[in-house]
């Protein structure tokens, strides 16, 4: 298993709070060896980094950045759940950007939480994915990301 903090001081990174519930549900949950996130806005210090349109008000670089605070607030909420040093694999990542008419970079503005991943997990951030265009996402979030992580056997669930 990696050892997630180095990683992460490695990237300059530190792991945010969890956001918040902007509605009726949970950061994650755990069901079995998994740990389900809902989807995680690019919410920085309790606020959006950004708001707008992939390919109109935001560019695809931006929407790159956002990609990763994203992905960077799900491991918040995976850890919120088990210890981040137990995920032994990230099965999958489903990615939504909001996007202009025309825009079809999708794939591209999610590299930005799968290279993540990568970076902070080795070989066990490899994971299927979806990239998806949508209209509008909550609060006007550009990117959003959503990822189901595996547990180590007999992981301890975190107590709060």
């Amino acid at each position: 298993m990696v050892d997630v903090d180095k990683a992460l001081a490695r990237l300059g990174l530190r792991l945010p709070a969890v956001v918040p519930p902007v509605a009726a549900y949970q950061p994650a949950v755990r069901s079995g060896d998994y740990v389900y996130t809902s989807g995680q806005l690019p919410m920085v210090d309790g606020a959006l980094a950004a708001t707008g349109k992939v390919g109109a008000e935001v560019d695809p670089e931006q929407g790159y950045e956002l990609a990763r605070i994203c992905a960077l607030n799900a491991l918040a909420a995976v850890a919120s759940i088990a210890p981040l040093d137990q995920v032994v694999k990230i099965v999958k990542v489903v990615g939504f950007v909001a996007s202009a008419p025309g825009f079809t970079g999708q794939p591209k503005v999610l590299n930005g939480a799968s290279e993540l991943l990568g970076e902070v997990f080795g070989e066990a951030g490899t994971h299927a994915r979806s990239a998806v265009g949508v209209a509008e996402l909550p609060l006007g979030a550009p990117v959003e990301v959503e990822l189901i992580a595996q547990l180590a056997p007999g992981a301890k669930t975190v107590l709060v």
